[in-house]
């Protein structure tokens, strides 16, 4: 059966940025099963990499950077260590922050227990940054935008849960509710490279109805939607090559889907 591929918002010889869904894992678990690192073969038919620069949550959708060549994923790779990555997220939260915005500074430690692992907040922790903005609002929910200056483990999670006690909506571990998809999304991804890398994701359809509740609107034609987006071909196992896939300009591109 086809694995329907991940579309693409930004796209060059160094690099490809993905709107990767909820749901799909962006490495292979231990269980094996579909994930990112799937659709390689469909990026580049190079004898190396492709590579993943980071990594989302299985659960948050939105901009996931790959990089084609080595030397672009050490160059990016040192952006991220440095703290220059621009990355913006946004949340749908149960509650409302007593501020319109503010800074979160808290060390975050990971804590395995009978049910598993999960990251608290701890003194013996590393340091999390995040600056984060009320955007708007509903009855019992808020819409957060919010720019982590750090990349710890469920660092949005964790402080929107135990930092601003308003949990993310449909995160069953730190307590915002489930099941139900997570309303995490990696809205938009940015490096100072030469040439720069942007990309801004969509909202994905499961949040769509808790924003535009709280005041987000779908613009027309883009711009806050995302804008354009290029689309792989389909893949019928994990071994697929498509040659035409070969360069990012054999994409094809497309408005509005």
């Amino acid at each position: 059966m086809a694995l329907t591929p991940p579309p693409v918002l930004f796209a060059d010889r160094r690099f490809v940025v993905l709107n990767k869904p909820a749901g799909l894992p962006s490495h292979p678990g231990p269980r094996g099963g579909a994930s990112v690192e799937s659709f390689f073969p469909s990026l580049s038919r190079r004898p190396a990499g492709p590579w993943l620069v980071h990594r989302l949550d299985t659960d948050t959708a939105g901009c996931l950077l790959v990089a084609l060549r080595h030397a672009a994923l050490l160059a990016a790779q040192a952006e991220f260590a440095a703290g220059r990555a621009g990355k913006v997220y946004w949340a749908v939260v149960r509650g409302r922050p007593e501020a319109d915005s503010g800074v979160l500074d808290t060390p975050l430690i990971r804590r395995s227990g009978p049910g598993g692992w999960r990251m608290v907040i701890d003194a013996a922790g590393g340091r999390a940054l995040t600056d984060w903005t009320v955007l708007g609002e509903a009855p019992g929910l808020a819409w957060l935008e919010l720019r982590p200056r750090t990349g710890r483990t469920h660092q949005i999670r964790v402080q929107c849960a135990e930092a601003l006690g308003c949990p993310i909506a449909g995160d069953a571990v730190y307590g915002g509710g489930g099941p139900g998809p997570l309303h995490l999304l990696a809205r938009a991804l940015s490096l100072a490279l030469t040439p720069p890398v942007a990309a801004t994701a969509p909202p994905p359809p499961h949040m769509r109805a808790a924003l535009g509740g709280c005041g987000w609107r779908p613009a027309d034609g883009g711009g806050q939607d995302g804008g354009q987006v290029l689309h792989l071909p389909r893949l019928h196992g994990q071994n697929s090559r498509e040659p035409d896939a070969a360069k990012p300009d054999a994409f094809r591109r497309e408005r509005g889907r």
